[in-house]
């Protein structure tokens, strides 16, 4: 049943990013409705392929396979929640390969790592890091295609990519609306973490801790930047892949050594 729900999903992701591209780059009609009904589809498939890879018998697998199929899907949600009110579709051309990668992966990969039951106040301590994480993520990805579409008006190419982005301004908005509400989601998870971990800075946390600090110090400089100093543009897209750069390698750097080197 997980196989028949990944592989089905992840066909569905990457005919939906196959469709979005050739639209991107002027090849194809507007593919917005075929497009939608694929990614909520796989989206739905997606889900469950979550739930069961998360869940089994012993507790809960939060190995990195399975963690990062999880925000992937939650970043999927967003990007086509996103869609419906703002035309950013071309952001699935980078989501939806990605969430396959990570769907089969999760999937596919066998992982033996320690599986167990988590008490309440540390799986939401969980919840809100991957809720900041999949934000940032997102965030990235909408800072690279904000650059390109700026490059691309100062050179005057007006078709393709940048024809089928909303205006600059809008695309702007969108960027620090993302980065606001992914501190807030970091600074939550950062102090429940202090309350419910018994001790942030242990050794096998030490780094996580460190690097997710300084990931947050990043990105609230950066908002501060374009609130008192009008920061945008390049300099956005740089602090903005520094912070996440930072987080990445906290999350996933730290689970990586822990969880496949060191167990292997």
């Amino acid at each position: 049943m997980l196989s028949l729900t990944t592989l089905t999903a992840s066909a569905a992701y990457l005919l939906a990013s196959v469709l979005q591209w050739q639209y991107a780059c002027a090849k194809r009609p507007d593919p917005r409705l075929k497009v939608l009904g694929l990614a909520f589809i796989a989206f739905l498939l997606h889900g469950a392929s979550v739930y069961q890879t998360l869940h089994q018998p012993q507790g809960i697998d939060l190995g990195v396979f399975s963690v990062s199929s999880l925000i992937t899907w939650l970043v999927a949600a967003l990007v086509i929640g996103s869609s419906l009110r703002q035309r950013i579709d071309n952001l699935f051309i980078g989501v939806f390969p990605i969430a396959t990668l990570s769907l089969l992966c999760a999937a596919f990969i066998p992982y033996s790592g320690l599986i167990k039951p988590y008490e309440g106040g540390l799986i939401l301590h969980i919840l809100l890091s991957v809720l900041a994480y999949s934000i940032f993520t997102l965030a990235s990805l909408q800072a690279i295609l904000l650059s390109r579409q700026q490059l691309a008006l100062k050179q005057h190419h007006t078709r393709g990519l940048v024809a089928s982005l909303p205006p600059l301004q809008i695309m702007e908005r969108l960027l620090f609306e993302m980065l606001w509400v992914g501190i807030f989601l970091l600074s939550a998870a950062l102090i429940s973490g202090f309350v419910f971990v018994d001790d942030l800075f242990a050794q096998h946390l030490v780094h996580k801790t460190l690097l997710s600090l300084a990931a947050w110090l990043i990105f609230a400089l950066l908002l501060a930047g374009h609130h008192f100093l009008g920061w945008r543009g390049q300099t956005a897209l740089r602090w903005t892949l520094s912070g996440f750069i930072l987080l990445m390698l906290g999350f996933f750097g730290s689970k990586i050594v822990l969880e496949l080197i060191l167990h292997s």
